[in-house]
């Protein structure tokens, strides 16, 4: 279990380039142990962030603190920290022992340790038997395993991922998600990791930091993140939601009411707002319940749409609702049972409705 006080902490982190703002004050705390991811789409800063971090960037200002020490005006080789990029980096002409033990070899450790140390890594990562064998002999899987062990060898304080699976086809990237997580907090490294893939950051992350234009949105965890967004960038970011905007008419301790094109929509809990301020309502397309036949609720949050589309994923089927005010309403139905089949089809008139504790009340 990650210790929660501070083990790497960045204080109020600036990266310029000219005068273009790649990291605007940045300010993180990230526990010992702890498995931390930096989500975004492309050219949001999270790489370069990262880079501060391993030091191969410096910063126009601010402070990283790791364990106490400032460590922003250290060199690369100084800091206790190593970085896996998503290339591997692996050396071809080196068998897979030789690789893990390059970085022990350079630093001059005694025989017997390198020995011990690189063993110990093969075995961690379950490839003693591929000890001899070259990179272009192995699997994408096990070359990836290959340089994390090489990564942990030196027994670095902080480990940073740069898309660590980015080079993986979709199934094997799933796979290695689970195993990766597993050697990490057998070592009890603590690991600041870079993606733009939303479900390796749910599925790997202790806690997760939402970036955009430099600036981190929202930090928590998957759970956090995805059920309590702060603002509609992060709700719209991560997975799929349907936004309904509106103005707020009730704000009680708690529950609340907003006026939206498709209705009054009603939510569990209060915003400490003003009364006709715009807001938007978040609701996820799995919370939604769709049907022909009107349901026996008598609650609120009831509403009434056109099917337009259908959508056949396997485990859940998606249906386009258009709403009374034009709106398009994303639903998903879990498929749980083999011979499943929905009574929905297009063109249908359907009702569709939701708890209020479903949705979520979005100021910005």
């Amino acid at each position: 279990m990650a210790d929660t006080t501070g083990f790497l902490v960045t204080e109020k982190l600036v990266k310029r380039f000219d005068e273009a703002v790649a990291v605007d004050e940045v300010s993180l705390s990230i526990g010992k142990g702890e498995i931390f991811a930096l989500l975004g789409s492309s050219g949001c800063g999270k790489s370069t962030l990262l880079r501060m971090l391993a030091g191969f960037e410096k910063p126009t200002s601010g402070r990283i603190l790791l364990g106490g020490q400032d460590v922003a005006a250290m060199p690369p080789y100084e800091r206790p920290v190593n970085m896996m990029f998503q290339s591997y980096a692996l050396f071809p002409h080196l068998d897979i022992w030789e690789n893990i033990a390059f970085g022990l070899k350079r630093e001059g450790l005694p025989k017997a340790e390198i020995k011990q140390r690189t063993d110990e890594m093969l075995a961690l990562v379950q490839l003693t038997p591929y000890a001899k064998r070259k990179p272009h002999q192995l699997s994408g899987g096990q070359q990836q395993r290959v340089a994390l062990a090489r990564s942990l060898a030196k027994r670095p304080k902080m480990l940073l991922l740069d898309e660590p699976l980015g080079a993986l086809d979709k199934k094997l990237r799933e796979q290695t998600q689970f195993e990766l997580v597993n050697i990490i907090e057998k070592v009890g490294v603590t690991v600041v990791m870079v993606t733009h893939d939303q479900e390796e950051a749910m599925t790997m992350a202790s806690r997760i930091a939402i970036m955009s234009k430099g600036r981190v949105l929202q930090v928590g965890t998957p759970e956090e993140i995805y059920e309590h967004p702060s603002n509609r960038f992060v709700a719209d970011f991560i997975g799929n939601v349907n936004l309904f905007e509106g103005r707020l008419t009730v704000d009680e301790a708690d529950r609340c009411a907003a006026t939206t094109g498709i209705g009054e929509i009603h939510v569990g809990h209060g915003v400490s707002g003003t009364l006709n301020m715009p807001v938007a309502i978040a609701v996820r397309p799995e919370k939604i319940e769709i049907s022909k036949q009107r349901p026996d609720t008598g609650g609120p949050n009831l509403f009434t749409g056109k099917v337009k589309e259908i959508a056949y994923f396997g485990s859940y089927n998606t249906y386009i609702v258009v709403a009374t005010d034009g709106s398009k309403v994303k639903i998903t139905e879990a498929n749980t049972s083999r011979h499943d089949l929905s009574d929905i089809t297009w063109e249908d008139d359907v009702y569709f409705w939701w708890d209020d504790r479903a949705g979520v009340v979005l100021r910005d």
